[in-house]
């Protein structure tokens, strides 16, 4: 077993700012929250937090404007372990990230989120930034990235480490079209339902029932025209299922459990799961 894995995210930061509220207005409409906060997020910081905090060696490349949100986001990670020395601040004036996020809850449960993204300084990281990657990646046993960062440095990065034979997680949110020199480089492929079935162009499940069988072959026949090796396939309180060649397995979800808030729920995910693939578990495991 790897008891120090090293793990390098190359991703975003957002600061979320999160309402509370029973309800979601509708066009038009305004209602009353009853809470209000601010924390640092962003789909690759907030997977970088979760895998320093399993044991991980993290490291985080990205970039944050000149604002406090930048600098209150880097100070997050850094105070959770995370190497923060490849962190970018723009110099023009962009604002960092933000995210406005909308929580539904009753009876002190969250049900649902609504989220838009302001990109920011994520939108300004650069080719040029991350290319001292291109020597140095061998260095890590996974490589993790999202798409809350321009679509050209997730392919070099991802070309960086297969170049190098490191294994490469793609969390494709916020939903987009993978162009094909990046899905033939990576090793995992992340999404929730809703994203497999946009990305996939197959059919899922219908709410509140399993994965059947005829599903699963068609999205295993779609996997192989897209050259996709492994599909990491969340499916909310029902848990996931990891589908690779012939193979799917179906890992349940924990009952019995409430959930505070389900935002960040995907991410936290997805950094477990590669820190426990790199310290040496089975897929089975990892997931579990």
């Amino acid at each position: 077993m790897n008891t120090h894995p090293k793990i390098l995210v190359v991703g975003s930061f957002v600061m979320d700012t999160i309402t509370s509220t029973e309800v979601f207005p509708a066009a038009g409409q305004t209602v009353l929250g009853y809470h209000y906060t601010t924390a640092p997020g962003g789909k690759g910081a907030n997977q970088a937090m979760e895998a320093a905090l399993l044991g991980a060696e993290v490291t985080m490349v990205g970039k944050v404007g000149t604002d406090a949100f930048g600098g209150r986001m880097i100070a997050s990670l850094k105070s959770a372990g995370v190497n923060v020395s490849h962190v970018f601040r723009t110099d023009d004036g962009t604002s960092s990230g933000i995210g406005n996020v909308m929580i539904t809850t009753q009876d002190g449960k969250a049900l649902n989120n609504r989220i838009i993204v302001i990109p920011g300084a994520n939108h300004k990281l650069t080719v040029d930034e991350v290319a001292f990657l291109e020597n140095t990646i061998e260095d890590y046993d996974m490589v993790m990235l999202q798409f809350e960062i321009p679509m050209e440095v997730n392919c070099a990065v991802a070309e960086y480490a297969y170049r190098k034979k490191v294994p490469v997680m793609l969390n494709p949110a916020p939903i987009a079209q993978i162009p094909e020199d990046l899905m033939k480089n990576i090793t995992y492929l992340s999404p929730n339902e809703t994203e497999a079935a946009e990305l996939l162009n197959c059919f899922v499940r219908n709410e509140n029932e399993p994965v059947g069988e005829q599903a699963v072959e068609e999205i295993k026949k779609a996997m192989k025209n897209k050259g996709l090796k492994k599909l990491l396939l969340t499916l909310g309180d029902a848990g996931a299922m990891m589908i690779e060649g012939e193979k799917a397995l179906l890992i349940p979800g924990v009952q019995g459990i409430a959930a505070v808030d389900p935002t960040a729920a995907g991410d936290s995910f997805v950094g477990a799961f590669c820190t426990a693939k790199v310290a040496g578990l089975t897929d089975a495991e990892a997931i579990s």
